[in-house]
């Protein structure tokens, strides 16, 4: 434990993080559910504006990804469980409350150890509740705008015990908690959109003293905000303590996190469970989860990350395939959906699944460097979020037996992968390669060792065309072959092998 004290003082956090649920529809009405690209005010109903009349009734889509989430945390499922309205009065709560469950949550009780930390993170509880609206506030005006399109979607609220003691552990922890999320379905997890946001319950204490008065940070969208809200809580904290004397309590609140000071600020005093009056919502009652609903959950949950990550290593590490280059795919998945009343609302096939689709009947090693080196270069430079839908699983096939057949060169090959992310089409990829002249006709004619190798000709060419180059090269300046080889790939538009090029030049110059 001394391991981790600060100065002499031992750090206790713990997190609650709110999940938005990746369902089409809202927790409580038929309204879709907002995306980033939706107008204000145009993804909401009746209910999400909390006209009078208007009831509550629970999306079953949702209360599956919940359960799925609580199976992947380790969690104990309550066969009963309840809402609760969480009352408090702000611009962005139309109804002026929050349906959750605060008293009798559906999961408790879980532990989830993360890979990284190595630590058994324990549960609390996870509860079904809705998001608020939007506000968006104009400093110059001073005024503050309402979008509703937020408001009711579904989210998690996933509360730890005060089991961290580094901002360090408390980001990895979150950063496994969206890689667990995303491989069940359950939420996309994008802080930056705000899919998954935290609130950070930090305080410190003398080693063998009672914790000290916790301090919590809302709504933090980002890891490096989080650990930076971390660490300069325990030092505002620290300092409070130690200047102002040992009966000196820190101030109990609730406090922001300022992204341009990386200083955390005051918002109000912290309110304890009275203060928001809590009480059961009459218009849901008791939710009742039979034991057949809870185990058809439990048969459809996909694989989780660590064991499709020990998978992936025995089955492919010994053609080459390394952890570094499973980790980035797994980092990069999102798996689909499981189809939901007979309709899959996910199709896009994630990065797994996509290499493995890809690797059959191929190198597996061969196919991850293409997808990691080359696709994920490409779309990088284009300016592209990764996604397997921009080259279908055959495509990218196809493209990968040209190169392996000798049919195309590698510089060729990326250039025809590029033309496919710019200009997506259902045109077979060797007619498009053939459309765009890049097809390895002088290969092709270039495997003998005859005198009337056209690779030899144009390699005879280039010597003729730059003297002083070759000259260089027989001087001992092996950096100038670059060049050569450059003037050989244009003249054969990239449609022959650099290394073959390299090879003729060398047997031409050692006569």
């Amino acid at each position: 434990m001394s391991r981790w004290l600060v100065d002499g003082w031992q750090v206790i956090i713990g997190i609650e993080t709110h999940v938005q649920i990746k369902s089409s529809q809202k927790l409580f009405s038929r309204a879709p559910t907002s995306l980033l690209n939706d107008a204000p005010n145009t993804r909401y109903n009746t209910f999400d504006a909390a006209l009078p009349g208007t009831l509550p009734r629970l999306n079953r889509k949702c209360l599956d990804l919940a359960l799925r989430a609580a199976f992947a945390l380790g969690c104990s499922v309550n066969k009963r469980s309840s809402f609760d309205r969480k009352h408090y009065f702000y611009f962005d709560q139309p109804t002026g409350y929050q349906i959750t469950q605060h008293y009798s949550p559906f999961a408790v009780n879980g532990q989830y150890t993360s890979p990284k930390i190595g630590l058994p993170i324990r549960i609390k509880q996870i509860q079904l509740e809705q998001d608020t609206a939007k506000s968006i506030t104009n400093a110059r005006t001073r005024t503050a705008l309402i979008d509703l399109n937020r408001a009711g979607a579904g989210l998690l609220e996933i509360v730890t015990e005060p089991d961290f003691r580094t901002a360090g552990q408390a980001a990895e922890y979150v950063r496994s908690l969206q890689e667990l999320l995303r491989a069940v379905g359950v939420s996309d997890g994008n802080m930056e959109a705000g899919s998954l946001r935290c609130d950070v319950n930090v305080s410190i204490n003398r080693p063998g003293e009672p914790p000290g008065t916790r301090t919590e940070v809302k709504n933090i969208n980002s890891l490096k905000f989080m650990v930076a809200a971390i660490e300069y809580e325990i030092q505002r904290q620290k300092t409070i303590l130690e200047t102002l004397g040992p009966k000196q309590k820190v101030p109990q609140e609730t406090r922001g996190f300022n992204s341009e000071t990386w200083k955390t600020f005051r918002l109000r005093s912290k309110e304890d469970a009275p203060d928001y009056r809590y009480m059961p919502d009459p218009n849901l009652g008791v939710l009742v989860l039979s034991e057949q609903h809870i185990e058809a959950v439990r048969r459809e949950m996909p694989p989780l990350p660590d064991a499709t990550r020990l998978r992936l290593i025995q089955t492919y590490s010994s053609s080459g395939v390394t952890e570094r280059n499973i980790d980035v795919l797994m980092n990069l998945d999102a798996v689909r959906d499981i189809a939901y009343d007979g309709v899959v609302e996910d199709t896009v096939v994630g990065a797994v699944a996509y290499f493995e689709l890809c690797s059959q009947g191929r190198d597996p090693k061969f196919v991850m460097d293409w997808i990691i080196q080359n696709f994920l270069g490409q779309l990088f430079a284009l300016g592209k979020p990764f996604s397997t839908e921009y080259i279908p699983v055959a495509q990218m096939g196809d493209l990968l037996d040209l190169i392996t057949t000798k049919q195309i060169t590698r510089p060729s090959a990326k250039l025809l992968l590029k033309h496919m992310l710019i200009s997506p089409s259902d045109i077979p990829v060797k007619q498009l390669a053939e459309k765009m002249d890049v097809l390895s006709s002088v290969d092709e004619l270039s495997n003998s060792s005859s005198h009337d190798d056209p690779l030899r000709d144009v390699c005879i060419r280039a010597m003729d065309a730059l003297p002083s180059e070759i000259a260089a090269i027989q001087a001992g300046n092996e950096n100038v072959m670059n060049k050569v080889i450059g003037w050989i790939m244009r003249q054969t538009k990239g449609k022959v092998e650099v290394i073959r090029a390299k090879d003729i030049l060398k047997q031409l110059l050692s006569r």
